[in-house]
């Protein structure tokens, strides 16, 4: 099983630091990077109205809880389980998205044509949601997620960390105008590949396409013997050592996901 970038993120030194509202009566704290709570127990407390981002909630176990209008968002969910009044919601939750967001099934393909036709679904997915979108939405952010733009942006890195810098070995497979994770700086992460001002959404359209075109010619050539081969994982910090096979499953997780978290989104901007 592949390690998350969440995950590896959470392994580095934590720290904290806390900040205060000026339009509350009372202190609110910011907590981040910081491990204090592993362990902890909560009675009685009240977490009402609470935002929680990137937090490692593994093993967390809730007795008595009021949950009404909680609203989760996991994307290595389906790397594990999630128990609900003794269920696990999982195989739920997926079969679920499954059926949203038709194709979504194949991104787990093991052959070189389940690849194919995995790839070729989602991108069609892909084309309906930027042709629908209104060109004055394409930089909104809503509840300070990333914008259609901005997530293009990130699909494009994502496609040259996996495609360039794990399977082809492009030893910098970085473009320029690549959107990466938050928390990637204090990672160590060098940003100076990154142009600062934001590119026209012509741009990226372009650019986009360019690494949209090379996962399909990848694709047209590979053969079994070729997806099984081994390679290291492009973000290093573990010793998971991803087949070619591997690599390619990971940018239609990633494929998948950001078009759900865009059309969750623009849904919401109307």
């Amino acid at each position: 099983m592949r390690r998350s970038s969440l995950a590896y993120a959470l392994s580095k030194p934590p720290f904290t630091s806390q900040s205060h509202d000026p339009d509350n009566d009372g202190e609110v704290n910011h907590y981040e990077r910081t491990k204090e709570f592993e362990g902890a127990t909560f009675v009685r407390s009240s977490f009402k109205g609470a935002t929680m981002r990137s937090l490692d909630f593994s093993g967390v176990t809730m007795r008595s809880v009021d949950v009404n209008g909680l609203d989760i968002d996991s994307h290595d969910l389906f790397f594990g389980s999630l128990i609900v009044n003794g269920v696990d919601v999982v195989p739920l939750v997926n079969a679920e998205l499954n059926r949203q967001f038709p194709g979504r099934e194949l991104q787990n393909a093991q052959t070189p044509e389940g690849l194919r036709e995995a790839w070729v679904a989602v991108q069609a997915a892909w084309q309906t949601t930027v042709a629908e979108t209104p060109r004055d939405n394409v930089d909104v952010n809503h509840n300070g997620e990333w914008s259609l733009a901005q997530t293009l942006r990130h699909l494009i890195l994502a496609t040259d960390a996996w495609l360039r810098g794990g399977i082809l070995r492009v030893e910098q497979p970085f473009h320029e105008i690549g959107v990466i994770f938050t928390g990637a700086e204090a990672m160590g992460f060098d940003m100076s590949i990154f142009q600062p001002n934001p590119p026209t959404f012509d741009d990226i359209l372009a650019v986009r396409a360019e690494r949209q075109s090379m996962v399909t010619e990848f694709l047209v050539t590979a053969t079994p013997a070729l997806l099984a081969e081994e390679r290291a994982n492009p973000w290093g910090g573990d010793s998971w050592r991803p087949s070619v096979g591997d690599c390619l499953r990971v940018i239609l997780e990633e494929e998948w996901a950001h078009l759900r978290y865009i059309r969750r989104d623009l849904a919401q901007l109307g």
